[in-house]
């Protein structure tokens, strides 16, 4: 049976953990997933690449990319802008890949009108208590900043009943295979394998016929 490739958005609070389950995920199962990478205006931080973890754009080139209409989806997040660029996407799925984009809410909501079929998962910590922990561990957020992404978390939490899936970031490995097994089972999903059910039916006419 064939199969195509599902598009799949991640968004959690800031702080959840998405990050290093997507890493996980694509270590485990590399010919499965593909990570879409976005373009953003916000400053690289320590250790990534321009290409790897984010498109790295100023302003300007963003806009641009807007005014062309490069982007699936695009929204400013904390004074920056992010998006996710089609081509690539495209690409994935007609490969077979299930495409992983892990985006924050206002353009998960965007692609899931743009894309109906899209499957979305939303990663929280198990306590909102442990959301500020890991903030203030990163090392890497001043306290203004880690205020605005508590607050931004609050706001975030009124979208969570919007999503498809809820998975709560306890343990990393339980976490991964649960994200697997719940993409995996998409593939099931009736709706998703309309040409197969067609051909099924057709080839039960026709032996049905052949007695």
């Amino acid at each position: 049976m064939e199969k195509k490739g599902i598009l799949i958005v991640v968004s959690g609070f800031s702080g959840s953990g998405k990050g290093t389950l997507m890493k996980e995920l694509l270590k485990r199962y590399p010919e499965t997933y593909a990570l879409s990478i976005s373009a953003t205006t916000r400053q690289p931080r320590e250790g990534e690449q321009d290409g790897r973890e984010y498109f790295f754009k100023t302003k300007e080139e963003f806009e641009k990319m807007i005014a062309k209409g490069e982007l699936i989806e695009y929204a400013r997040y904390v004074q920056n802008y992010y998006g996710t660029p089609c081509d690539y996407v495209e690409k994935k799925l007609a490969e077979g890949r299930d495409v992983i984009l892990e985006i924050e809410i206002q353009g998960a909501l965007k692609v899931r009108e743009a894309f109906p079929e899209t499957v979305l998962l939303f990663v929280t910590p198990p306590t909102a208590a442990e959301l500020k922990s890991r903030l203030v561990g990163r090392g890497t957020e001043t306290p203004d900043v880690i205020e605005s992404r508590m607050n931004r978390a609050c706001e975030e939490a009124e979208g969570m009943d919007r999503y498809d899936y809820l998975i709560v970031n306890d343990d990393l490995d339980e976490c991964v295979e649960e994200m697997h097994r719940i993409i995996q089972g998409e593939h099931c999903r009736s709706f998703r394998n309309a040409k197969f059910m067609k051909e099924i039916k057709e080839d039960l006419e026709r032996l049905k016929g052949e007695d």
